[in-house]
């Protein structure tokens, strides 16, 4: 049986928790890790597992490993509010346990994984979607993702009947503007008189725009209002309140992160999701525990981008499938990007 390890700061009690433990039916805990046997760990992000995004896409990783590698995983899920010593004490106890590789789910663990790296010298440590932080035990695991969110705009542009279409960010953060630019800029280039509505949900060091779905519903809800008939939401968890307002009011949203069309938490909106810039976490997860367990650990930055099927667009709604004048846009941009004939902005 798998056998997962949980950690949580002492005293606190995490809303994020909670959520993903309901979301997921609960995760079984063990004490440590098996001396003997391989194991990997992975740090979540704000939502934690549960989020039918960014974080259930490392999971999924992690699954793969167990089932194909024989790896045993460890998780540990944030806290609500939680800080830089929090995230220091989970990413050295699963160092200390014996897992290798630890990977921290997101940005927001830069910080901490300067400060722990450099303790367990033969330990890798991996970091999704940050390259601020480097070290000879370090890997970068980062994504194009402005370039998966460009063919979001083109199917936006070419679906939208109002010419409005929404952008809600979880949080406003560089990473998140990546979404941003790359999505109004696949608007503009398909339809130059199209509308662009953005908002962020939350500004830092408030995170909870990637953790509450409230505040997207109600974000969605103002751009629906005002006359979008697409909303694209770049918020994790959060996202999953725009996907339930858009459906609720008719409306195409586009996910992301992980396929969310196929994501079980939200089979009653899945209709009204177009498609979802999905970013290849999983495998990005997996093949770092694939390396270290062949003796290989890869460091330094890993880049995914649409040349490697690391960003795309996931064409699961048959819907979607249908549209064949979208796809073949989407097809043409993506080739075009590909062959740099298109440079997708990284900033709006």
């Amino acid at each position: 049986m798998r056998r997962i390890t949980r950690i949580a700061t002492v005293g606190i009690a995490s809303a994020a928790l909670a959520l993903s433990a309901t979301a997921c039916g609960g995760k079984k805990s063990s004490d440590t890790a098996s001396s003997t046997e391989p194991s990997a760990a992975i740090a979540y992000d704000v939502g934690g597992r549960g989020d039918q995004s960014f974080n259930d896409a490392a999971y999924a990783g992690l699954q793969k490993a167990e089932t194909e590698l024989k790896v045993k995983g460890s998780e540990a899920e944030p806290t609500d509010g939680e800080g830089e010593a929090d995230k220091v004490q989970r990413l050295t106890e699963l160092a200390r346990k014996g897992n290798n590789p630890v990977i921290g789910v997101g940005f927001a663990y830069a910080p901490a994984i300067k400060k722990v790296a450099p303790k367990f010298p033969d330990t890798t440590f991996g970091i999704i979607d940050d390259t601020s932080v480097t070290g000879p035990n370090v890997a970068n695991m980062v994504f194009n993702e402005e370039q998966g969110s460009y063919l979001a705009g083109v199917a936006a542009a070419k679906v939208s009947k109002t010419g409005t279409v929404g952008f809600i960010g979880g949080v406003e953060v560089p990473l998140i503007k990546k979404f941003e630019a790359g999505f109004t800029q696949g608007v503009k280039d398909t339809n130059p008189n199209a509308k662009v509505l953005s908002q962020y949900l939350t500004q830092p060091p408030n995170f909870d725009g990637f953790a509450k779905p409230d505040l997207g519903k109600a974000a969605a809800q103002g751009q629906l209002d005002a006359g979008a008939d697409v909303v694209y939401a770049a918020a994790g968890l959060a996202g999953s309140g725009a996907i339930e307002a858009a459906s609720a009011k008719g409306k195409w949203a586009i996910g992301v992160d992980s396929d969310q069309y196929n994501q079980a938490g939200l089979t009653k909106y899945k209709d009204q999701i177009l498609t979802s810039v999905t970013k290849d976490v999983s495998d990005s997860v997996f093949d770092l525990i694939k390396s270290v367990k062949d003796g290989k650990p890869t460091t330094g930055e890993i880049r995914y981008g649409l040349d490697k099927d690391g960003v795309g667009l996931a064409d699961s709604n048959p819907k979607y499938k249908e549209m064949t004048d979208v796809i073949a846009a989407v097809e043409k941009a993506k080739a075009d990007i590909i062959a740099k004939k298109i440079t997708v902005k990284t900033a709006p």
